[in-house]
């Protein structure tokens, strides 16, 4: 199983990248969407270093939705393709509200500290189709 899985890495990170990246830059232009880190775009502090370094920048996008706590659990609960779990990297696209999952038993004072905002969202994204997962995105962004 390792080795028939190893055999299609190479096109699954490639199909990650690019999914990740064409979705920071569309979800950087979005009125709902406050702030978008992923070192792909050229606004991220990094870009610079993580392009002279990395061929790909990655399957994983962190953005702020323009919204507090309730409004970003609602935009969680309204996508229907990825799963809501913190853990990254597989097949199929993850979504997680780091306040209430990850750092859960921090304060929002210690949470402010960290730079985990009420907001945040990480996404991994999977193999899915592109335009699928930019539809889901967009519709869960319209409920908020």
């Amino acid at each position: 199983m390792i080795i028939r899985g190893m055999k299609t890495l190479h096109l699954r990170v490639e199909t990650q990248n690019n999914t990740a990246l064409k979705m920071a830059q569309l979800l950087e232009k979005h009125p709902r969407v406050n702030h978008v880190y992923y070192p792909g775009l050229p606004s991220h502090p990094e870009h610079d270093i993580a392009r002279s370094h990395m061929s790909g920048y990655g399957g994983v996008v962190s953005f702020e939705v323009a919204g507090d706590l309730q409004a970003t659990m609602k935009f969680v609960d309204s996508l229907k393709l990825p799963y809501i779990a913190t853990s990254f990297g597989g097949c199929e696209s993850l979504v997680q509200q780091p306040a209430i999952m990850s750092f859960w038993d921090y304060s929002a004072a210690e949470r402010a500290k960290i730079g985990i905002k009420d907001n945040l969202i990480r996404f991994s994204f999977g193999i899915e189709k592109f335009e699928d997962l930019a539809a889901d995105i967009l519709q869960a962004l319209q409920k908020m």
